[in-house]
């Protein structure tokens, strides 16, 4: 091991609460509903703040503002109420109605400790419903990843903390900002072209990707993660036909000074060591109106792939830098964020092997890096009126990918014919450029028991360009330019007509307008098989949606749906010619039951969809991406959730998802590019099974030392890379470890944790480079086990 590396973050780890540790926090809660209140001061605290009976959200209560604790600002607002909190586990609180006092004299005893026995769990809310709707009443499925759940250990990985966590989340591993996301089933591909993605990602209020690969943001600092499953057409439009993933960061805090900062060592088996560093820090401009919170941070994941050709060592070393800062003002009642967000990521080679030796080496002639660079501004405004909010937002993003394939030479790179063998290898380079302006206005009611209605309208503006080149002097090969623009107006509103059955109807209307055109080549020869695709034209789609939720009894929850989701056409490149893709739709209907109690929650699912028009990126018979419509399809899911707390301090979970598809109907125009007989049982990246088990335990040692501890375990089942003899590659079937040790005094923690403890390999993904997918074997192993030593400080 190269241990002179570690010198940097091992110098910065003698460096100063937690945010989540502090005691006292700046608030402000007007006057008014009690659910609308706890809301407030939840998301204000990074407390959850819950109601043991829905009749007590109505109550009135009085405003808090000022610089509190939870449990002082909780007895504050309540006074004169007929109702109390209290405290059930740590961070959280339930509000119940107070016993009658039998001795007015004697005083209200102190509240129960954090680890009281039977504690009902406090409310949950969704708020990637828009409107806030409590978990009991959502009638869908939703996985919520609370940020005090992420360790710093793990905030570093990005998307992959949420897969770890959601069984019903997949990625492809091509290496960091260069995956897809994919939930429950819904999978086109396993490239990244000119298609719109199947999931929407979204960064608190606003969307993060278009037709780009996942950024993977890294998860420092997080309020919470929602992963809303199956297709969410009415609420967040084109490219949702998965679900969504909406990351909530911690928000500036009024009243609180103070921040933290980390650093952590790693040790990887057969692999060069690691590092991270990173600081948080909180200021109060204006104690009560103006705060600004920033973070920055630094890694390095070492590589662990040897190069046999070049006689290189872990090769496949990532570099990754960012921050983020976000200004908070409440003026005349307005809450108006202005957020910034910038990611760097530099790989020094792909992360794939040939299979030889101990899995971890493969030989090639040249380097293979990548990059991604990620920028995204936004300003968010929101005033409330009792159960009314309006809330409008505003948000820039761009991202900028380049990729370097490793390819064999050929004369003529637009000639039919295969290279020649044992061509010697050069270099392609694909860069994409997506540009995104999106705006969101929305006004919505929230009322008892899920109830309530929104309506809004929004609009986008994506630009998408694609270049690329070959060899060491870059010549130009075609390329393409995408334009979309839609305008949307949707609403949805929930009614319940009889006491514990809510319904819910909604609608989106949506015009899309698309334009493109060629890249470094002669329009007229690029669009000379399908000239009518350089014509620019418009699509109207109006998605509806439907659902219902009954509460026999308190704790159980049966719900039913149907939701649709769409994605625009566009143009995409084959070899040098340019040619049109069609929009896509799907459609699913979705049951299932959601009961939570005594210390148990239980989630279970089934789904089905029908795809049409499947958009997939696909790659030539050269071996350079493209995208068709592959024909129609169909996905069943299953799904299961369970979560229980058998004792005090003790959190297990456990989950299981199931997917079948099947492309039922494939296109002529997909024939040609699987090359001979093709199995169509399948979608690409669908994994037949995945699942997830995992235990957490916290014990306080004495004064101000707890110590926790967690660990879970997750299997992903077997899948396929594509279609076609040569992309319906095997992949998947591999077993995921991790494990962590804590011990905090205060301000202080000191962490120890492993992960791959079983020394894996796998094959998390079947492609290293398309244009070498044909002769070469290529896996994806995961990365080797590693051991992270890591100091938290706060001030």
């Amino acid at each position: 091991m190269r241990r002179a590396e570690l010198i940097l973050p091992l110098a910065l780890l003698v460096a100063p609460p937690a945010l989540a540790q502090e005691k006292r926090h700046g608030v402000s809660v007007p006057a008014g509903r009690l659910d609308a209140a706890v809301f407030t001061l939840g998301r204000q605290t990074g407390s959850s703040i819950g109601l043991r009976e829905p009749g007590l959200g109505g109550i009135k209560v009085r405003g808090v503002k000022g610089k509190r604790s939870v449990d002082g600002a909780l007895a504050e607002m309540l006074k004169g109420t007929g109702a109390r909190a209290r405290r059930v586990a740590p961070g959280t609180w339930l509000i119940e109605r107070a016993p009658p006092e039998r001795m007015a004299a004697r005083p209200r005893p102190a509240p129960p400790p954090p680890e009281e026995p039977d504690a009902p769990p406090a409310e949950i809310l969704v708020t990637g419903s828009k409107r806030d709707i409590p978990l009991k009443a959502y009638p869908g499925g939703v996985q919520i990843v609370e940020g005090s759940d992420i360790p710093i250990s793990e905030g570093g990985k990005g998307s992959d903390v949420i897969a770890n966590r959601v069984a019903s989340l997949a990625s492809t591993h091509l290496g960091p900002g260069r995956n897809k996301l994919f939930i429950r089933g819904i999978a086109d591909s396993s490239f990244v072209g000119p298609t719109q993605a199947t999931v929407g990602q979204y960064w608190g209020n606003s969307r993060i990707t278009y037709s780009a690969p996942d950024p993977d943001l890294k998860l420092y600092d997080i309020g919470r993660v929602e992963v809303l499953e199956g297709p969410q057409g009415t609420l967040y439009g084109a490219g949702s036909l998965g679900g969504v993933v909406r990351v909530v960061p911690r928000a500036p805090d009024f009243w609180a000074t103070g921040g933290q900062v980390w650093g952590g060592g790693a040790l990887t088996e057969h692999g060069s060591p690691s590092w991270d560093v990173g600081g948080i820090v909180n200021l109060p401009i204006k104690e009560g109106e103006l705060a600004v919170r920033a973070l920055v941070f630094s890694g390095r994941d070492g590589g662990y792939i040897d190069d046999r050709e070049r006689g290189l060592k872990d090769v496949n070393s990532v570099r990754t830098t960012g921050g983020r800062a976000a200004l908070r003002w409440e003026v005349d009642g307005w809450t108006i964020d202005l957020n910034g967000v910038g990611q760097s990521i530099k790989g020094n080679d792909a992360q794939y092997s040939d299979g030889e030796g101990n899995g971890l080496s493969r030989a090639s002639s040249i380097a293979q890096p990548f990059q991604n660079d990620f920028w995204l501004g936004e300003l968010v405004t929101r005033k409330r009126w009792g159960d009314l909010e309006l809330s409008s937002a505003v948000a820039y993003a761009q991202q900028y990918v380049s990729e370097v394939y490793a390819g064999a030479s050929v004369s003529d790179v637009n000639s039919p014919s295969l290279p020649a063998v044992n061509a010697p290898l050069i270099g392609y380079q694909q860069i994409n450029r997506v540009n995104m302006l999106t705006t969101e206005t929305r006004l919505a009611r929230r009322g008892p028991r899920g109830t309530g209605w929104l309506i809004g309208v929004s609009f986008l503006e994506n630009r998408g360009r694609v270049n690329r080149s070959f060899g060491s002097r870059r010549f130009a090969l075609t390329g393409v330019r995408n334009t979309v623009d839609e305008a949307t107006l949707y609403g949805e509103a929930t009614v319940e007509p009889v006491r514990g059955v809510t319904i819910t109807g909604g609608g989106r209307l949506t015009r899309s307008h698309l334009t493109g055109n060629a890249q470094d080549a002669d329009r007229f020869y690029a669009f000379r098989e399908d000239p009518a695709a350089k014509a620019a034209r418009t699509e109207t789609r109006l998605l509806p949606s439907a659902a219902i939720a009954y509460q026999p009894y308190a704790g159980l929850t049966l719900f039913g749906r149907f939701e649709q989701g769409f994605r625009p056409g566009g143009l995409a490149v084959r070899r040098d010619v340019i040619q049109r893709f069609e929009g896509d739709r799907l459609s699913t209907i979705e049951a299932g039951t959601r009961y939570s109690g005594n210390g148990l929650s239980l989630m279970a699912s089934a789904s089905m969809t029908w795809w049409t028009s499947i958009q997939a990126d696909l790659i030539d018979g050269f071996g350079f991406p493209t995208t068709s419509n592959i024909g129609d399809g169909r996905v069943l899911s299953l799904g299961f959730v369970a979560r229980w707390r058998p004792l005090p301090g003790l959190d297990l979970d456990g989950s299981l998802y199931l997917n079948g598809s099947k492309v039922t109907n494939p296109s002529q125009a997909v024939f040609p590019l699987a090359e001979g007989p093709s199995d169509f049982n399948r979608l690409p990246n669908v994994a037949d099974a995945s699942g997830r088990l995992g235990a957490a335990y916290r014990t306080r040692l004495g004064g101000e030392t707890e110590f926790s501890t967690s660990t879970w375990l997750r299997y992903v089942g077997k899948s396929t890379l594509g279609i076609g003899p040569v992309l319906g590659k095997p992949q998947g079937d591999y077993v995921d470890t991790a494990l962590e040790f804590r011990l905090e005094r205060g301000r202080r923690a000191l962490t120890l944790s492993a992960t791959n403890l079983l020394d894996t390999r796998g094959n998390r993904f079947a492609l290293g480079s398309p244009l070498l997918i044909r002769d070469d074997n290529q896996m994806t192993p995961l990365r080797p086990r590693t051991v992270r030593l890591g100091v938290e400080i706060g001030f």
